[in-house]
């Protein structure tokens, strides 16, 4: 499977897991909600049943007052009670479904106060308001109070009544308290889900996660010692990955570039193999005309120096100066074409002792000062790579100064991690316009014809700082001298 699949089915599957965790948070919250609401108007129905079981009250105390004493009063205190007992039991009726079991007792309630009211209250208030007009009235009264308030039901019904409310306001308690226990329940439940569901959520992303870092980083780690193999000059390593993704196919690519370049490296140095043989070959078989014809230019001078006109003996000093430089620049040749091709080992190195073997095997100047800082730094390196460098840069200060009193500067600064030598003159300067043009092989500044120089020297000097990876820098300009630095590393 591909990376890219694995990683999208890991974080689809964790993204599932906090998506059912949010869901069922989601509904709780709906059922918590929904007992909210329950619970709201459970209160409402236990407050308006406290207040018709005082209103019941009171409209038996109005009644029996108003039997008893005919005060007023005491009707407008049951009509008031009557008359919001009414509008309890409507808004008891909208609040209470009729699926839900206190409707049945509700209905029973609603006939119960309606009995009492109508059967019993009603029929003695009205024939109490009548008695007063007229004896007749009187005795009917009384004989009703006689048959309702006495001998009749109405105290069983205003108890059971009563009693009723009482149970329904109970069974509501109950209700509130099962509610109550069941909603407990479930958002413990909930809480428990949702802990372990995001635990494990957590966990498993944990885990998919170390798994992908220790599969993607442990091939990347073999690529990369894979990569350090190739950068060290071994081109046959390979790299085993069996998977089928992404990193495989690079596993492969880079395989396939090991072996690219392997062959490529292999063809590269039998090309150099070649041409370093075409380059002796060729050193040697130009060598032999021209010792031939210096030969014959010797034996020319040598057998006919009194019969030649000065012209001729001009020209023949003007071949074998030519001579001269072509064998010079053969030289050149071989030497730049061994740049880097010896193995040469370390060892340390004294540069006062190695500057003065330099300065020794080179032509001086009249009037030239040769100043080489004191108390020089002993370093572990390649000797004859560095005294090249150092050689060709001091023999050219020494070969294109111009002025009668001048001088030439060596010195070494050592920073952090390489040491820095440079070779300071006050000669003729160089213009920025040549300060690249003097790297490459064959260029002089100079006419040949009236300067011999191969243009080999600063070529070879160029050439062994970039095998080792350093860096050459020029300052100079015309008539203010030339200031050649270089990094060497320690």
């Amino acid at each position: 499977m591909k990376i890219s699949h694995l990683i999208f089915l890991g974080f689809l599957f964790i993204l599932i897991m906090f998506t059912i965790t949010t869901y069922i948070n989601y509904k709780q919250a709906e059922k918590v909600n929904e007992n909210s609401e329950w619970f709201e108007k459970s209160t409402i129905v236990m407050q308006q049943s406290n207040r018709f079981q005082r209103n019941i009250l009171s409209m038996v105390s109005g009644l029996r007052g108003y039997l008893l004493s005919a005060e007023d009063h005491f009707i407008q205190s049951y009509d008031s009670a009557a008359q919001e007992n009414v509008k309890i039991l409507e808004q008891l009726q909208a609040i209470i479904p009729d699926t839900s079991g206190q409707s049945i007792s509700l209905r029973e309630l609603v006939k119960l106060n309606n009995d009492w009211m109508h059967d019993f209250a009603d029929p003695l208030i009205r024939a109490k308001k009548a008695a007063i007009r007229s004896d007749s009235s009187l005795a009917a009264y009384n004989a009703l109070y006689q048959e309702k308030m006495v001998i009749g039901t109405e105290i069983n019904i205003n108890r059971r009544l009563q009693q009723k409310f009482r149970d329904f306001t109970n069974f509501e308690y109950q209700l509130r308290t099962a509610r109550s226990r069941l909603l407990s329940e479930s958002i413990r439940q909930t809480r428990t889900i949702s802990f372990y569901l995001t635990t494990f959520s957590i966990v498993l992303g944990f885990l998919i996660s170390l798994f992908l870092a220790y599969r993607i980083s442990t091939r990347i780690m073999a690529m990369v010692k894979m990569a350090n193999t190739i950068a060290a000059g071994n081109y046959g390593v390979k790299t085993a990955d069996r998977g089928n993704d992404e990193l495989s196919q690079l596993a492969s690519s880079l395989n396939h570039m090991a072996e690219v370049l392997s062959e490529n490296i292999r063809l590269l140095q039998r090309k150099n193999e070649e041409l370093d043989q075409f380059a002796h070959i060729v050193s040697h078989d130009l060598k032999a005309p021209l010792r031939g014809i210096d030969n014959v230019i010797t034996w020319i001078e040598e057998d006919h120096s009194t019969e030649l006109p000065p012209k001729i003996s001009e020209y023949i000093q003007l071949i074998k100066g030519r001579l001269l430089r072509a064998e010079n620049m053969i030289r050149g040749i071989l030497l730049y074409a061994r740049v880097g091709k010896q193995n040469l080992q370390r060892e340390y190195i004294n540069l006062n002792a190695l500057l003065q073997d330099i300065t020794e095997n080179l032509v001086q100047k009249p009037g030239l000062r040769l100043e080489i800082q004191p108390n020089l730094p002993e370093i572990y390196s390649e000797r004859i790579p560095l005294q090249q460098v150092l050689s060709n840069l001091i023999s050219n200060a020494i070969k294109y100064h111009d002025k009668p009193d001048g001088y030439i500067k060596v010195y070494v600064r050592r920073p952090n991690d390489h040491y820095e030598f440079f070779v300071e003159d006050n000669g003729p300067g160089i213009s920025k316009v040549y300060h690249d043009k003097i790297f490459a092989i064959f260029q002089t500044l100079q006419e040949r014809d009236s300067f011999e120089s191969t243009g080999v020297g600063l070529a070879i000097v160029k050439k062994i700082l970039d095998d080792r990876r350093q860096k050459i820098t020029l300052i100079s300009e015309p008539g203010n001298g030339t200031t050649f630095s270089f990094t060497w590393p320690k």
